[in-house]
């Protein structure tokens, strides 16, 4: 089951103005129609819309001119959130739109909304990371968020332009390298272990196997000299 509303402006997507689209109900009902976004594609509402199509095209026109030159005033802007995090670089809580946007607007001296900052998710880790700030459906502006556990962090990710953890990771990668060739190293070891053992099994059955031929040749000898002694005396009688 489908909505049908006809859009009031763009809505990346799913449309642009004056469309009319299909929309999940509960997609229409809690932002949508709320936002004045659409309006239900009712045989009213269509009616009323082509009637007011010139305004709304001008009234969005104008609101993207305004929108764009708000995003030079934002364009390259980088803003530094501290955290507190652990040495691997996961934050004890995460950043969210709401965090993002308070920054920005600090430091652009701009009024930025959560709704503006478009996250897929919170930011769990310390980092450069871009984000999306949409001033108009038509209009974004990418800002980087440099989330640190100090300033003095946040300055030195800003000049490499990465994350002081991939520092960590590289020693993570290393110790795994160094075991593994530990592990490799104990495994020869072991092997060359194994091979001696072998052999002084070998060498220890070897010379078993000749005591043994040693004393069966030795019983037939002496087998021999009594059968021959027996066939003597015979012979006497």
């Amino acid at each position: 089951m489908s909505t049908q509303v006809i859009l009031l402006e763009r809505v990346e997507k799913l449309g642009e103005m004056g469309e009319v689209v299909s929309v999940k109900p509960g997609y229409a009902r809690n932002y949508l129609l709320p936002q004045k976004k659409a309006l239900r594609a009712s045989k009213e509402n269509v009616a009323y819309f082509e009637a007011k199509k010139k305004h709304f095209e001008a009234e969005n026109e104008k609101l993207k001119k305004e929108a764009e030159k708000f995003a030079k005033t934002l364009e390259g802007l980088k803003v530094t959130l501290v955290r507190q995090a652990s040495e691997a670089g996961q934050l004890y809580g995460s950043v969210n739109a709401r965090d993002i946007a308070e920054q920005i607007a600090a430091q652009s001296k701009q009024d930025v909304t959560r709704q503006m900052v478009h996250l897929n998710q919170n930011f769990k880790t310390i980092g450069l990371f871009p984000v999306d700030v949409v001033l108009h459906p038509e209009v974004k502006v990418e800002v980087i968020v440099n989330i640190a556990r100090s300033a003095e962090e946040a300055k030195i990710q800003a000049e490499t332009g990465k994350a002081l953890v991939a520092d960590a990771a590289a020693a993570v990668e290393d110790v795994a390298e160094v075991e593994a060739d530990l592990e490799e190293v104990l495994e020869d070891s072991a092997l060359e272990a194994e091979k001696d053992k072998a052999e002084k099994e070998a060498a220890k059955a070897e010379k078993e196997e000749a005591k043994k031929a040693k004393k069966q040749a030795a019983k037939a000898e002496a087998d021999a000299e009594d059968s021959a002694e027996e066939e003597e005396a015979s012979d006497e009688e």
